[in-house]
């Protein structure tokens, strides 16, 4: 959300204008603010309010946050290429509420034309939950179990998968009842998404780098009948 123009406050004519502050960590903003900061922030830099508090996420590496942010984005990708009525996106900001504008790793949703949940603002910006966000937990483990994993729950994202790589582990939290539970794998170590039929994800292919086991998976939920009435019941929405 960055640009390399200077954001100046309106003052009465004959002051001088003012500078935008710079975003801090850890500093607590109403979200119109945070918006005004990160406007003019460097363009490398990755700012999130959650519940009011300002992150900025540290140096991205690619061993423990890049590669698999990418594998991610790249299995829902492909979900979402055979799944008409769907769309996808990664590191993208997101308007959950007055205190919540996240840039989650990858999130996939239902296009609101087709019943989904979330919108799209007149300036191009997400806004409401979307049906699933996906994050990435290296050296962002606490804020995605805690801060996080709480601003989705109570705006009613309704699937939150995290892979806590240093753990090797991951965690796919479905909302029930106004509480997220654990959406629990079958023996093989398979999740299958309630929210998005035919999202099926091979955990101990994707944890060990084995793609094609992945989108093999992949393949045989998107072949499945309930992906089939899933696409069909989305296209009777439009």
């Amino acid at each position: 959300m960055g640009t390399t123009a200077t954001l100046l406050r309106a003052v009465p004519p004959g002051l001088a204008p003012q500078p935008v502050p710079p975003l801090e960590n850890g500093e607590r903003l109403t979200l119109p603010e945070f918006e005004r900061r990160y406007e003019v922030a460097p363009e490398d830099l990755k700012a999130e309010l959650i519940e009011g508090v300002v992150y900025m996420s540290s140096p991205v590496r690619g061993k423990v946050h890049g590669r698999q942010t990418f594998r991610l984005s790249w299995w829902l990708a492909h979900y979402s290429l055979f799944t008409p009525g769907t769309e996808g996106y990664d590191n993208t900001t997101v308007r959950l509420d007055v205190d919540n504008e996240p840039q989650p790793d990858a999130f996939l949703l239902i296009l609101p034309e087709f019943g989904g949940q979330s919108s799209m603002s007149d300036d191009g910006y997400n806004e409401d939950a979307p049906e699933l966000v996906a994050e990435v937990a290296a050296s962002s483990r606490s804020i995605d179990l805690h801060a996080k994993f709480n601003a989705y729950r109570r705006n009613r994202v309704r699937e939150y998968l995290v892979w806590r790589v240093l753990d090797g582990e991951l965690d796919w939290f479905v909302w029930r009842e106004g509480e997220y539970q654990r959406l629990i794998p079958d023996d093989t170590g398979i999740y299958r998404s309630e929210v998005f039929p035919g999202l099926w994800l091979n955990a101990p292919a994707l944890l060990r780098d084995d793609r094609p086991a992945v989108l093999q998976t992949l393949q045989a939920g998107l072949e499945s009948p309930e992906h089939a009435d899933f696409v069909a019941a989305l296209q009777a929405r439009d």
